[in-house]
């Protein structure tokens, strides 16, 4: 249908001013969105659901509300407001996901810290967040007191109160607070009147990133971001009634990709588990009916390669949300044929986590098995809570051609991409600069808007959905005495999706084993971000003497 554009002379006026633009935004009209009324109107709709299994733990929507008031009242006790950050270091219990609606209850900025950093890492975290407030899992005693006593000899300064999760559950450890979390609740009050936030663009949560040259960014997020991811994952994923999600994607990790608010908006039942498991998966989908979960291809592989004495039986279709390095195709067929649903994802920490979607096409349901793994490979389209996803030539800042060959960089702008990076003003402008926000992530972009990742503009190895920055393992290998030379790249693993491999060029005269440069790494950094292959020899350079990484990619692929 053609519309047409042609003036009516006689319904012509002019008009002295725009009568649609006097109408006043008032609080009966206008309401700043915040993921917070999800859980105000579960808690009240269904007061009596399960909302969260953990083991022998059940509480329902009703006493996750009491539990989350109780946390905003203790904090505001605390003096904790609008600003101040509350820092959580600990695995996927009922605790942390209180936390992301306690937390911003209280006004404040909830800031999860992956469990799998080092100690120097996360002392930086807990001091460049300007940290008010630590709540810790008993387990993770050591690096956090060894963390803490590091702020204490560079910072000296800064006071955090430390409030400890003694987890039944878990392995135990040494406590380092004056409370418990429990205890800390019990001093809360249930009737506590917590506020929305005044502003959506107020933030609420702080996930720091490894970033490219190795040095954590702090990623800022907002009510408004949130509200909107909760609103286009259930669409776009196509969640009707009410879900049991198993929580696999860590919760400190884009704040589980935001699906706590996701379940508080539909009323879902989130199970969780302590330590991610093959075992622990099925037992959760057979014995609570979990029909949905999320995580990165690595979750895939241990359903694949899960032993009979792993798996048990479901008479239902589970449904995956899968993303972080590309998943093989191979393991999408694997996973589909042993009753999964794979919907491949993609996105970033600055995106709140999921932007695009591989949405499915009719007219691939006639392709073969080996085809339609192929299809779900591809990171897809945008999803309905992104305005825009493209996949530029970043010299020129137009879009490449939808050809699926000329590559680019994935770029995108929407309310889910970020505030910004906290206290840094320059890596944000460079992050934002023409308007869209830049992804350092290289693509095609095909027919209806489909983008498949190629390879990685950036240096960064996404191992079993972590970001590892092969510059912060090259500055480590660096120190180790016999190390003339380094380059690290991404090393295909079918269990971690890939794995960081170093080559090292040795001083002359000097020996080592690749045993040695692990061991020396290992004392350095995360256990994660440690090579797992070495190999010596001399390393390819450019004539100014810059290493060329594309061949070390080539061999690591090889």
């Amino acid at each position: 249908m053609i519309l047409s554009t042609v003036q009516i002379p006689s319904l012509r006026r002019t008009v002295s001013a725009n009568h649609y633009d006097a109408l006043a935004k008032t609080p009966a009209n206008y309401v700043p969105l915040s993921p917070l009324s999800f859980l105000t109107r579960t808690v009240d709709l269904n007061p009596d659901r399960d909302a969260l299994i953990y083991g022998d733990r059940r509480y329902t929507w009703g006493e996750v509300g009491e539990r989350t008031t109780r946390l905003a009242s203790a904090l505001t006790n605390l003096g904790i407001g609008v600003g101040d950050t509350v820092s959580m270091i600990c695995p996927n219990t009922p605790e942390i996901f209180e936390a992301h609606f306690g937390v911003p209850m209280a006004g404040a900025v909830l800031n999860a810290i992956n469990t799998r950093l080092d100690v120097d890492t996360v002392a930086y975290i807990l001091d460049h967040s300007d940290a008010k407030v630590l709540i810790t899992d008993t387990a993770l005693s050591p690096t956090v007191s060894a963390a803490l006593a590091r702020l204490a000899e560079t910072s000296p300064d800064r006071n955090i109160t430390v409030i400890d999760i003694d987890d039944p559950a878990g392995p135990g450890g040494e406590r380092l607070g004056a409370q418990t979390y429990e205890e800390f609740l019990a001093s809360g009050d249930p009737e506590f009147a917590w506020q929305m936030p005044a502003d959506e663009w107020q933030a609420h949560a702080l996930n720091y990133t490894s970033g490219s040259t190795g040095t954590p960014k702090g990623v800022v997020y907002h009510h408004r971001g949130s509200y909107l991811m909760s609103m286009g994952t259930a669409v776009g994923w196509g969640l009707g009634k009410p879900p049991v999600y198993l929580y696999t994607v860590p919760l400190f990790h884009c704040n589980g990709w935001g699906h706590a608010w996701t379940m508080a908006l539909l009323g879902g039942t989130t199970v969780c588990i302590r330590d991610i498991s093959a075992k622990g998966i099925f037992d959760s989908i057979a014995d609570h009916g979990v029909t949905h979960f999320g995580g990165a291809p690595i979750i895939l592989g241990l359903l694949v390669n899960a032993g009979d004495d792993e798996r048990r039986e479901f008479d239902h279709v589970v449904h995956a949300m899968t993303a972080g390095a590309p998943p093989p195709a191979a393991i999408l067929k694997a996973v589909e044929e042993i009753g999964f649903d794979v919907m491949q994802v993609y996105g970033l920490t600055e995106t709140y986590g999921h932007v695009s979607q591989c949405e499915w096409r009719d007219e691939w349901n006639e392709l073969d098995a080996d085809a339609r793994a192929d299809k779900k490979a591809w990171q897809g389209v945008t999803m309905p809570m992104n305005e825009e996803l493209a996949v530029f030539d970043t010299e020129a800042m137009a879009p490449v051609p939808r050809d699926g060959e000329t590559q680019g960089e994935i770029f995108m702008r929407g309310n889910t991409v970020m505030k910004g990076y906290y206290k840094d003003p320059e890596a944000t402008a460079k992050a934002f600069e023409g308007g869209w926000f830049h992804s350092g992530d290289g693509a095609v972009w095909r027919e209806n808007g489909y983008i498949q990742i190629k390879d990685r503009l950036k240096d960064v190895i996404i191992s079993g959905g972590e970001n590892v920055s092969s510059v912060e393992i090259e500055n480590t290998l660096y120190k180790h005495p016999a190390v003339l030379a380094a380059g690290v790249v991404a090393k295909p693993d079918e269990k971690w999706g890939e794995v960081p491999m170093a080559f090292v060029e040795l001083k002359p005269g000097e020996e080592a084993t690749a045993e040695e440069i692990i061991a020396f790494c290992r004392e350095h950094l995360a256990g994660f971000k440690t090579p797992k292959a070495v190999e010596f020899g001399e390393l390819p350079k450019t004539s100014t003497g810059k290493i060329q990484k594309f061949v070390l990619r080539e061999q690591a692929r090889a």
